[in-house]
Order: C-alpha cells, then sequence, then structure tokens
C-alpha cells in the first residue's frame, strides 16, 4: 500500500496468475480494466434505458452513470472505489479512455462538413456568433466572481478564457440526435440549429486551443506565442498534406469494392500520430484527431468504411470510460454552503442567460417566429461531451479546482437535460396540410392520377416493389401513377447515423445528389426505373427512431397527397419457405401507420413478385387474384386489382365469397376488430356488413363487372358458393400459385388460422402470409380510408395553408425530399 508521502501508487503489473495460484485478479491492470469496463458500460446503458421515456440522448445517461460510479455517490463507498477504482489504476483508465476520445474526435471532426458552413446563410452566421459572444462575455463577468471567491490563486488569463469557452459551447452531436429525436431536422429551426452550432463548434476549438496555449506552466507569452504558431502551422500541414493523401486513398477506394486494409491501416495509425503531434506542441493530442476527421474526404464509401470500423467499438467500449474517468474527478459534495450554491446557480443561469437571449434577441432581429427563436435559444444552450473535454482539460492543466470543476459538469449536465422538454413544451411544430380529395384506390374519377407511398428498409424489397409498381401503372390514356419511394433508415447514437442526416438536410438536399456521386443504391434503382417507364418516381428517405418512424411516413403522405401507403410486411421468406421476423419494431411501425393513416394503406408480404430482379414491361406476365369477401377493406383490394388489369401482362381473376341464404361469412364466429385511434380499442364486429355497406358492395361489384365484361380477355370472376371455413381455405388453396393475391384487411369473415401474431393483416391476410398457404404467392393485403375513424391525425388540415408544390419533376438533383 502506498504510503502518505510517496508521489503516487506502485506500478501495477499486466496480468495475473489466477486465483488457484492465490493471487488476487483485481491486482493486475487487465482483469482489472475488464472489470471496469463491464460496469461501466452495464451500468450506463442501464441508465440510457431509464431516460429513454424522458427523451433524452444517450450522453445524459453517461454522464449522470459517470458522477453516480464516482465519489459523489456510489463512490463515497471507500470500499466500492478501492475495489473497482483503486487511485493505482487510474492512469490506465485514464489512458485508454483518451485513446477512445482521439477516434471519437476524428468521428465529430467527420460529422462536421465545411462546405455546408461556408454554405450557412446570414441568418444562421448571425444566431452562431450571438450564441457565442454572449455567453463568452458573461463567461469572462463569472471567471471574476469566481476568483474572488472559490478559484483563488488561478492563472486570470486561461481562466477566464475556460470559463468563457465552457458557457459558450453547443455540442453539435448532441443537437443533432435531439432535432432527429423531436422531429425538427428538416424544419426551419432545426436547419438554422445545425448551422449555427457547426459554427459554433469550429469556434469553440479555437478558442480552447487559444486557451490551452496560454495555460501551460511556463507564463511566459513567448512561450504561448511559439504554441499558437506551431498550432497554425500543423493545420496548415494537415489542409496540404494530410488532406491530398487521405484524398487519394478515397479515390482509390471505388463504390462497390472492398476498401484495403492498408489504407485502413494508414488513418488509423494518422490520427495517432497527429494527436501526438499535437501534445509535442502542446494543445492537447485531441486537436489531432480532430483535424484529421475535418480534412477527411466526406464523399465516397472511404469514410463511411472508416466510421464502421471505429463507432460500435469506441462508442460501445471506450467513450463511457471517459464519462466515468471525468465523474471520478467530479465530487459534489465540495459545493457545500451557500456561497458554492450560490456559484452553482450564477454559472447555471449566466450560461442559459447568455446562450438563450443572444441566440434569441438576434433571432428575432433576423425576423425568425417568436416560438421558433425561443426554441433556437434552448436548443443552442445543449451542452455534451465537448464541454466535459474542455472541463477536464481545465481540471488536468490545475486551472479548475474540485468545486469549480464540479459547478461546471452540473451546469453542462442541466442545460442539455432541460432542452428536450422545454423545446417540446414552448415550439410543437404544427403538422399542417391543405385538404385533399383523393386518400383512396376506388374514386368516382378512375381518371385521376394515383400517388403511392411505397416505403422500404432494405435491398430485399427493391425487386417486387418495382414490379408491383410497373404492374400497377395503368395505360396512358388514364391517370397516371406518380411514385415516392421512401427509404426507412433507423436513427441510432452512432455517428453515422448523425453523419448520414447532417448530409442528408445539407443545405436541403439530398445526399443522392449529383453531386455526391448517388451513392445510395436503393435509390439509384427506383431512379432508373423512373427514367425508364412513364410513371413517376421521386426518392426520399426518412431518418428516424423506429418508434416514431410512423410519423414522418404519415406527414410524408400527407404532404405528397398520396392514395395509397404500401408498407413491406415484418416478416421476410427464407430460402426454405417459412416466414421469418425482422423484429417488433417493424411490426409495431406497419401498426401505428394504419392508426394514422392519412389514406388508405397496403402491407405487403413479398415472396418474389417477378424474382428477384426488376422485370421489364414487356416481360410481365402475372396472374392477380382479388379475393372478395365484402366490406370497405375488399372494395379497395378490387379497386387496385382493376387498376392493375390494365397492363397488358397482368391477368386479373377476382373470386367473390357468398353464402346460402340466412348464413353470414362469420359462420357463427365472434369477429373483433380494432379501431383506428391511440386507444387501439378492441371493437365487435356485426353478424355481416351493414345495410350500407352490402349497398356499397353491390354498387361496387355491379361497376366491375360492367368493366370485366368490357375487359373480358385481362379480368374475369368467379363466385363461390362457400358454407364453412374448410370452404373458403379450400378455394384459397386453389389460387396458391399465383403471382399475386389483394385481399382486405377487415372482412366480416371468420378467421382462418386459430392463432396468428399478425392482427395487422385480418382473419383472411393472417392465413395468406402463413408459410403453409404458399412460398411464391405475393399478398398485398389493404386497409381503406375511413375519414370516421381517423379521429387522431398527425396532420391538421386548414383549408388556406399553403402546401409544398409536390408536382414531380424529372431531374435527379431536385428528386427527392430528405424527411
Amino acid at each position: 500500500m502506498a504510503t502518505p508521502n510517496s508521489t503516487c501508487p506502485p506500478p501495477m503489473k499486466a496480468t495475473s496468475d489466477g486465483a488457484f495460484q492465490h493471487e488476487n485478479p483485481l491486482d493486475y491492470a487487465l482483469p482489472l480494466l475488464i472489470l471496469q469496463i463491464c460496469v461501466v458500460v452495464a451500468f450506463t446503458r442501464l441508465l440510457a434505458f431509464l431516460c429513454k421515456p424522458l427523451r433524452q440522448p444517450r450522453v445524459i445517461a453517461e454522464v449522470i452513470g459517470g458522477i453516480l460510479l464516482g465519489p459523489s455517490a456510489i463512490g463515497r463507498s471507500k470500499t466500492f472505489l478501492d475495489t473497482v477504482f483503486p487511485k493505482k489504476s487510474l492512469t490506465v483508465l485514464d489512458t485508454v479512455a483518451n485513446v477512445g476520445l482521439l477516434y471519437f474526435l476524428f468521428l465529430v471532426g467527420l460529422e462536421l462538413d465545411f462546405r455546408s458552413i461556408r454554405r450557412t446563410g446570414h441568418k444562421a452566421l448571425g444566431i452562431a456568433l450571438a450564441g457565442i459572444t454572449l455567453p463568452f462575455v458573461l463567461g469572462i463577468g463569472t471567471s471574476y466572481v469566481l476568483r474572488a471567491t472559490i478559484s483563488k490563486h488561478v492563472n486570470p488569463t486561461s481562466f477566464l478564457i475556460f470559463m468563457g469557452v465552457a458557457l459558450s459551447i453547443t455540442a453539435f452531436p448532441v443537437l443533432a440526435r435531439i432535432l432527429a429525436e423531436l422531429k425538427l431536422l428538416t424544419t426551419d429551426v432545426g436547419r438554422i440549429a445545425m448551422s449555427a452550432a457547426a459554427v459554433n463548434d469550429v469556434a469553440a476549438w479555437i478558442l480552447l486551443a487559444l486557451a490551452i496555449a496560454l495555460s501551460g506552466s511556463n507564463t511566459s507569452p513567448l512561450v504561448s506565442l511559439w504554441v499558437i504558431l506551431c498550432a497554425a502551422a500543423f493545420v496548415l500541414f494537415a489542409i496540404f498534406v494530410i488532406k491530398p493523401l487521405l484524398a487519394i486513398m478515397a479515390k482509390r477506394s471505388p463504390e462497390g469494392e472492398p476498401v484495403q486494409e492498408i489504407y485502413i491501416c494508414i488513418t488509423l495509425t494518422l490520427i495517432l500520430a497527429c494527436s501526438f503531434v499535437t501534445d509535442t506542441i502542446g494543445i492537447h493530442a485531441l486537436f489531432g484527431a480532430f483535424v484529421v476527421g475535418i480534412v477527411m474526404p466526406k464523399d465516397g464509401p472511404f469514410a463511411g468504411v472508416l466510421i464502421e470500423k471505429i463507432e460500435d467499438l469506441v462508442m460501445s467500449l471506450f467513450l463511457p470510460l471517459y464519462f466515468v474517468s471525468s465523474g471520478l474527478k467530479t465530487n459534489v459534495a465540495t459545493i457545500s454552503g451557500g456561497l458554492s450554491w450560490a456559484m452553482l446557480v450564477l454559472v447555471i443561469f449566466t450560461a442559459c442567460f447568455g446562450k438563450i437571449v443572444g441566440t434569441f434577441l438576434v433571432s428575432l432581429l433576423c425576423k425568425v417566429p417568436f416560438r421558433e427563436a425561443l426554441a433556437l435559444g434552448f436548443l443552442m444552450n445543449t451542452k455534451g461531451l465537448v464541454e466535459l473535454i474542455v472541463l477536464n482539460i481545465g481540471k488536468d492543466r490545475k486551472v479548475l479546482n474540485d468545486q469549480t470543476f464540479a459547478i461546471c459538469v452540473l451546469m453542462a449536465l442541466f442545460t442539455t437535460f432541460i432542452t428536450t422538454p422545454i423545446v417540446m413544451a414552448v415550439y410543437k411544430p404544427a403538422r399542417r396540410g391543405s385538404p385533399y380529395t383523393h386518400k383512396t384506390v376506388q374514386r368516382n374519377d378512375p381518371d385521376t392520377e394515383l400517388r403511392v407511398l411505397a416505403c422500404f428498409h432494405s435491398t430485399r424489397n427493391i425487386p417486387t416493389l418495382i414490379n408491383l409498381i410497373e404492374s400497377s401503372r395503368g395505360t396512358r390514356k388514364r391517370g397516371k401513377l406518380c411514385v415516392y419511394a421512401m427509404h426507412l433508415m433507423e436513427l441510432s447514437e452512432r455517428p453515422s447515423a448523425i453523419t448520414m442526416v447532417h448530409t442528408a438536410r445539407n443545405n436541403g438536399m439530398p445526399f443522392w445528389n449529383k453531386k455526391h456521386d448517388n451513392r445510395d443504391q436503393m435509390v439509384i434503382a427506383f431512379q432508373a426505373y423512373g427514367h425508364l417507364s412513364s410513371v413517376n418516381v421521386r426518392p426520399m428517405t426518412a431518418i428516424s427512431a423506429f418508434n416514431t418512424i410512423h410519423e414522418d411516413i404519415c406527414t410524408s403522405a400527407h404532404q405528397k397527397r398520396a392514395a395509397l401507403i404500401l408498407l413491406p410486411f415484418h416478416k421476410h421468406q427464407r430460402f426454405d419457405g417459412t416466414m421469418e421476423s425482422l423484429g417488433n419494431s417493424f411490426s409495431s411501425m406497419n401498426g401505428l401507420v394504419l392508426s394514422h393513416a392519412p389514406c388508405s394503406v397496403g402491407i405487403l408480404v413479398d415472396r418474389g413478385l417477378g424474382g428477384t430482379s426488376q422485370v421489364q414491361a414487356s416481360d410481365v406476365s402475372y396472374t392477380v387474384v382479388v379475393a372478395f369477401f365484402g366490406g370497405r377493406d375488399d372494395r379497395e383490394a378490387l379497386a387496385y386489382g382493376m387498376r392493375m388489369a390494365e397492363h397488358p401482362g397482368v391477368s386479373l381473376a377476382v373470386v367473390k365469397f357468398v353464402v346460402p341464404a340466412g348464413e353470414t361469412l362469420a359462420f357463427g364466429a365472434k369477429l373483433i376488430g380494432v379501431t383506428a385511434n391511440k386507444d387501439k380499442k378492441v371493437i365487435q364486429v356485426g353478424e355481416g356488413t351493414t345495410y350500407d355497406e352490402k349497398q356499397e358492395d353491390a354498387h361496387f361489384w355491379s361497376e366491375f363487372l360492367s368493366v370485366c365484361c368490357k375487359n373480358s380477355t385481362s379480368m374475369m370472376y368467379e363466385e363461390r358458393l362457400v358454407e364453412s371455413k374448410s370452404d373458403i381455405i379450400g378455394a384459397l388453396r386453389e389460387k396458391n400459385k399465383s403471382n399475386l393475391i389483394l385481399v382486405g384487411r377487415v372482412q366480416p369473415v371468420a378467421p382462418l388460422v386459430n392463432r396468428s401474431d399478425c392482427p395487422e393483416l385480418g382473419p383472411v391476410g393472417s392465413y395468406l402470409a402463413s408459410s403453409e398457404f404458399s412460398t411464391s404467392t405475393s399478398v398485398l393485403v389493404f386497409q381503406q380510408y375511413n375519414p370516421k375513424t381517423d379521429v387522431y391525425p398527425l396532420v391538421m388540415e386548414v383549408s388556406d395553408y399553403m402546401n409544398m408544390p409536390d408536382t414531380p419533376t424529372r431531374s435527379p438533383s431536385r428528386d427527392a425530399h430528405a424527411i
């Protein structure tokens, strides 16, 4: 055990010989580090799970976890600290945490795109400068108060700059995640906030470099000048030497080919080498990694591969260690007495007041509406990891003492924690849209344009979707088909997700723009199809958490005036023919879309319509079956089938199920449905259909018969008398070799399977989607829009609302809208 007079604890050996050799593994560096990583990851992930209902970013849970594991809470137990985080292990812990931090700062540099900063408008630039200047000035004033009370005997110049930087920082990565979580990325508030935060981030790093240069133990101004000059020289070296080198490697890594391992190795080593150079200069190793990230080419697959190689290990294991390393230095107990708590209140007040008021006033001067300006103020007040880096550097440089450090950490935690709930309270962007007529496929005027929002989340769905669109486009004399192809992408805490978000909303242009070499292969497929057919195809993307992505789908459908939303089924077919679930999140998403859709919805059970590749128009040869039991959903399925039958390569067979007089298709079974509102209350479906429904069915069936008589070569029908559930199953089995079956979601018919985990498909669709029915027939299950059940719409219709122009264009560079 170290004596009280020793300057440092004895060094630890790396590995032990094991417990059977009577050695305690926790006395050795490697097993102790493994235990520390496991404890930290498990504890912070638990806190992140608990914070999720509060819609807080994961960084909040990690900061709180670090503080709780430190001497402020759990670490108050000397036994726990000496066992899990003994002082002799902290050097190893700090070193590993900082190596992870180096690579994280490289990822942060990759997130910042200087092209978008150069394109930042005067409004965002003015807001960014105001969000830096006023808090920095207030930070200077606060530093004088702190130096007179709890931070005596510190270097006044460096302390002044450190406090100014600490109060003026906006955490760009954390802000981007909050904006995405609140669905504000594509609003004016989101665009301004992202641009202003990017400018703020760069300015903060420059100020931090200046603070570090002035905080050395040697107080000679000449030394600080040399540090600043050498730092400037390093930045120039990175721009004119390192950037071309990285560009060469990026150029030699074309799309579709694996990136050479030597290029990955060179880049990862270059990050460490540059970190060594900046540490030698005296401006901290983090700057080297950050600068390499900034000069790294953002386009092409090379940057994406690097992110994939780095992000999971760094974000999951190493980064939480940094928060704990910071938390072990934070002792909230040092904030004791009225003076200390007064200083905490002062620091929080000046931080919030400077950011919020500065941003708010300049936003109003820039003619930003009041509520949006207030929301911008709170958004720009977001702190995060960069704040902790500033504080930890200040602590290591003896600029901040324990009490000031604890106060600033709590300030950063408080300002970030309040951002989401306050922005949600003060700024709820109304989802508005102008009313539109054609919200169903079935309509009085079939010559009008049919608009479809087709969603997909993997390449697996694309061939079937394109083949379905091709066979649904009708004829030129009828109304054309317009398709909005929406790529559903999950937003996560990973840096790659924010890189996608940042690029997608970059200057309002999507990331599959010509300029970016059309990197999204999924979008290219739809664009190519659109150019080769008479169908207007407009690619889109939705980047959101899957528990809220239904909001993007429904609001986009309303904005684009879609009549039908096509969703992929949450199961896919394996090679052996069985259906395998992709996860509960996809099933929940489909259910939420069904509940809130502003138009009709179709769920596509994909069993390879047309094979695994796109079928040419001249090669289309499909047999499509409509199972008609009655009800609005079946009418929608029949209307879509009639449209498909216009394609010369599609033959339509309609089977109308009828029962003997006095019977119903329920055959005595209890029929239930699910309401389309938030409570999803189970309701009773009456025996058979209502009189009005029967009248609607009869009227539409007569319309179908008249059309069928004129197109007897491509359309046929039969009325099948069924007396039991087994008769229905037998009739459907006869059609299990067709290419596609169209059916309604809710009909007055007995469930055809005893148990089903697919309530979104209804009584007949659940059977058709089962492996026992078919392994080759795709199924499309329809829910017709019903205005009577649309009681909780996500978009409020306003008659005088000026909607976005959504007439499709052929220009690829203007061919999409990022969500």
